[in-house]
């Protein structure tokens, strides 16, 4: 995969969907004032490669767009405020169709500015990030503090050398190291801030250690349970020791490689028929369960019911069943959702985990369902915790799984 053949200059050039989207992005409070000229001089179409899958949100899939082949579809994806994959199955993907697994992308513009927004720059800080994919939110930080403030961890090779190339192209040489970005970078260390542009399920112990006491720490996170995270804002105390903040809001991103979710393989945990599981009946509804799209549901049953995986099967003629697999043992539960009916549950294992659900689930209730913004998270040398409110008010279970 290759770098489109336009220049800087090129990419600067204003267009018709790209000023809607600044003046979108600014209307929303998103995009604030002082990231409003980085805005303008780093284009996010300057750092996409000629083949990009954008997410159509009419069809709800990933699309493959040629730059060469369809300019001006290419142009209005890149100024859209859509995620764009850029590399499937960690490189080994071949042709234009969808791969596997999306392993890098240009998140959407929305989100990159919030997170900024979450960052907090300041004049002479010194930020390390983790995940440099096209290179675009580290050309918009050297933009802002210059590029000697600025440095990228990327674990995929190739992914770092066309960042780089695309950072030199706009004349920001930002710091590009290929490795592993949980690690931090401690021969730069310290750093006053530090973000994630992977999802974690645990903060890795360096970026605390490699912090100034004071420093920020902006990462998505969540559990194993779904694919939504929410963007943890930490704020590393005076003694250097932990690290501790309140969530912004939910958000979904490609997860850290080493951090993926393990395989569930179905055979290993259900040997026979569903009907061998032990069956009851459940007055949770479909609509409770799982919420909407970036719900509250799901981050709180992730943190309640830990070491735990969620499958949801196809619709089919008014039942939707939903799966549930533990990952420390093969405990799983079945939830068979009926329109106008009774939920019917089958479950087996050490582990009631559809009891566990249940249980979650009226705890959030029992709080006044409160949203991702009301809960917190702290780091520190025994791992990572969840608390609502306070870090004195722990989630029962809420710990990365």
């Amino acid at each position: 995969m290759t770098a489109p053949a336009h220049d800087a200059h090129n990419a600067r050039q204003e267009r018709p969907s790209r000023t809607a989207l600044g003046r979108a992005l600014l209307s929303a409070g998103v995009l604030t004032p002082d990231w409003a000229s980085a805005f303008a001089a780093v284009p996010r179409s300057g750092f996409l490669p000629d083949l990009i899958w954008p997410w159509d949100m009419e069809t709800g899939q990933s699309v493959p767009v040629s730059q060469t082949d369809a300019p001006e579809a290419w142009y209005g994806y890149a100024d859209a405020d859509v995620p764009v994959v850029t590399q499937w199955d960690d490189g080994r993907h071949t042709g234009t169709d969808p791969g596997n697994v999306s392993a890098s992308s240009a998140s959407m513009p929305s989100v990159v500015f919030g997170m900024l927004a979450d960052l907090d720059v300041k004049p002479g800080h010194r930020v390390l990030e983790v995940g440099t994919g096209t290179g675009w939110n580290a050309a918009l930080l050297a933009h802002r503090l210059g590029a000697e403030n600025v440095v990228s961890v990327e674990l995929d090779p190739t992914v770092a050398a066309q960042a780089r190339t695309a950072l030199d192209r706009f004349g920001l040489p930002v710091h590009v190291v290929t490795g592993d970005g949980l690690q931090g970078c401690r021969e730069r260390a310290p750093f006053d801030r530090i973000i994630a542009t992977c999802g974690l399920r645990s903060i890795p112990r360096a970026w605390v250690e490699q912090s100034r006491p004071g420093g920020v720490v902006v990462a998505p996170w969540g559990t194993h349970y779904s694919n939504g995270d929410a963007v943890a804002r930490l704020v590393v105390a005076d003694d250097g020791e932990s690290a501790s903040g309140l969530f912004t809001g939910p958000v979904e991103f490609m997860k850290a490689r080493t951090q993926r979710r393990p395989l569930v393989p179905h055979a290993e945990y259900v040997t026979g028929s569903v009907a061998d599981g032990d069956a009851s009946s459940s007055t949770v509804t479909e609509e409770h369960f799982l919420g909407g799209r970036f719900s509250s549901q799901d981050f709180v049953l992730g943190l309640c019911v830990p070491d735990c995986v969620r499958v949801m099967a196809e619709r089919d003629e008014g039942t939707h069943a939903v799966w549930l697999y533990g990952l420390t043992d093969r405990s799983w539960a079945c939830a068979q959702f009926r329109d106008h009916a009774a939920t019917r549950v089958w479950q087996s294992g050490p582990r009631r985990l559809w009891d566990e659900v249940h249980a979650g689930l009226a705890w959030w209730t029992a709080q006044g369902r409160p949203a991702v913004e009301r809960f917190g998270l702290t780091v520190d040398t025994a791992g990572d915790h969840v608390w609502l409110g306070e870090p004195g008010n722990p989630v029962p279970g809420g710990a990365a799984a």
